[in-house]
């Protein structure tokens, strides 16, 4: 039996094994930006366009996560990942305070219409965030990280990722389309 895909006004979803559904966005690449005084950070362009082309709302779901940075999300893979903890009206044991610590430290921003959020204060100092910063694509997410920190990794991540690549089990690749002989 498989799970139904379901598709709205707002974005299209695709099933990746288990069930599980994340929206189509998918984030590449990196861009070097500043946090300036006001806490302000302009959300590259090429994210915002890719946001506004799958149908996601102008806002952004701001999670800190210890020793990754911040965590971007847009608001239906957020609200996705968010169904998944469950409705129970008293959560019991780890998971009541797991709720309470990550909804009580994500913010909800709003893009405004430079294209920038303003990030809490209180989340760029918890996770170490100053001035000079890089947005990462990360799949359904843009992680925002320290940039030296990012840029002295680079190499040590490029070689990393090419070993850990060669176990990960993604299936046969596509066949590309055949052209047919006229």
């Amino acid at each position: 039996m498989t799970t139904p895909v379901t598709r709205t006004a707002r974005t299209s979803w695709v099933l990746l094994g288990k069930g599980i559904r994340v929206g189509t966005v998918i984030f590449t690449g990196h861009s070097e930006l500043t946090i300036d005084a006001k806490q302000r950070l302009a959300v590259p362009s090429k994210y915002r366009a890719q946001m506004e082309q799958s149908g996601e709302p102008g806002s952004l779901f701001c999670m800190p996560w210890d020793g990754h940075g911040l965590m971007l999300f847009p608001e239906s893979v957020f609200r996705e990942l968010a169904d998944r903890q469950g409705k129970r009206m008293f959560p019991v044991g780890d998971g009541a305070e797991l709720q309470t610590d990550m909804f009580g430290l994500s913010e909800r921003l709003e893009l405004c219409r430079a294209g920038r959020v303003t990030i809490p204060k209180f989340l760029t100092e918890l996770v170490g965030l100053k001035g000079d910063v890089v947005v990462i694509g990360a799949r359904y997410r843009l992680d925002v990280k320290d940039r030296a920190a990012w840029m002295s990794g680079l190499k040590d991540r490029f070689q990393r990722y090419s070993r850990q690549g060669e176990t990960l089990d993604v299936g046969p690749m596509p066949t590309p389309p055949t052209r047919l002989a006229n």
